[in-house]
């Protein structure tokens, strides 16, 4: 991230669909915290996006707005400095994602190899909802409204990042000015993405494989005790793998020694140090870590219509935005008739 500079405007955010955990985290979260300071940031509780693939379950998608919020306050984004807003409160962006459909072919967006991968993945074949299929336009609404330098992603979804910029593109030369901004991937750090605890996929809220924010002491516990390790390493004696092991991941990316994590690998490959010990470790750092998160989590929890009030006046304020944008779209296109 140091290639971002107080000048850049970030857009990013989450599907509300579940409870942050470890994962995002690792990829996002706290990268977030750092960026607030540096730079203007909008957070996106994007349960409008959800509503995708989720519309046999409203109430799933709006209750985890409130869980999500919930999630960055807990983690330590700060709403004074970080823009959080709830995306289907602002009608705007539906509006942008209307003009852009006019810019990209039903061809192009099946091209998308994002698109293409999830469409696979949930086994849509040609019953693909329409929202689903024409989400790159959405998210160029989503990333032009708030003129986004920026947006971390994952390297999955740089195909949508290079479309908006098509998007973008196409809409300026049609206009024959620069009204809207091109917007730049920025892929997290190697080592950014956890797998799952049982290290056969990414962590994720769907597979029931993740350790959330809001885990007990309880559930980290047995979370960590049922962590992947090296199936080789059936004595205490026997050299073990630390590559691929789920346990030495995750001190990678939470121990704040890693001096020592770098010894535990090196006792572990000779062999004479057990899954017992290294998960220990694990267990205290993750309880250490997570202790604050949860205790400010379940702080906010209390007053819930803060919360809301909160995200009311971050809305309100990446409406402002939105408006302007969407005020100069369309008088570029000749649409401003009053």
């Amino acid at each position: 991230m140091d290639n971002i500079s107080s000048q850049d405007i970030i857009l990013t955010g989450d599907r509300t669909t579940g409870q942050l955990h470890l994962g995002h985290y690792v990829g996002s979260l706290r990268n977030r915290v750092i960026l607030q300071n540096r730079c203007v940031q909008f957070l996106l509780l994007a349960d409008a996006q959800a509503l995708t693939d989720n519309m046999g379950n409203y109430l799933k998608v709006r209750d985890n707005v409130l869980q999500v919020a919930l999630d960055y306050l807990a983690v330590g984004i700060d709403p004074a400095k970080s823009t959080i807003f709830i995306q289907s409160l602002v009608p705007e962006l539906t509006e942008l994602a209307s003009y852009y459909l006019n810019l990209v072919t039903v061809a192009r967006l099946e091209r998308n190899p994002t698109i293409k991968d999830e469409i696979k993945q949930r086994g849509y074949e040609r019953d693909i909802p329409a929202g689903f299929l024409t989400y790159p336009a959405a998210q160029a609404a989503d990333i032009t409204a708030f003129k986004a330098t920026i947006v971390p992603v994952g390297e999955d979804q740089i195909p949508m990042i290079e479309q908006t910029n098509e998007i973008v593109r196409r809409f300026n030369a049609s206009v024959e000015r620069p009204v809207l901004v091109e917007t730049r991937a920025v892929v997290p750090e190697v080592g950014s993405r956890l797998p799952g605890i049982d290290g056969k996929a990414k962590m994720s809220k769907s597979l029931g494989n993740t350790i959330t924010l809001s885990a007990t002491p309880d559930d980290i516990r047995q979370a960590v005790k049922m962590m992947y390790t090296d199936p080789n390493h059936l004595r205490v004696a026997d050299p073990g793998q630390v590559e691929g092991n789920v346990v030495f991941t995750y001190l990678d990316a939470f121990h704040p020694d890693q001096a020592l994590v770098a010894e535990l690998k090196a006792q572990y490959q000779r062999g004479g140090l057990g899954d017992t010990v290294i998960k220990k470790h694990l267990e205290d750092c993750l309880q250490e870590m997570l202790a604050p998160i949860r205790e400010r989590r379940e702080r906010y929890a209390q007053d819930p219509a803060a919360v809301l009030e909160m995200l009311k006046t971050g809305t309100r304020r990446a409406r402002d935005v939105a408006a302007r944008t969407l005020a100069e779209v369309k008088a570029a296109m000749g649409l401003n008739y009053y």
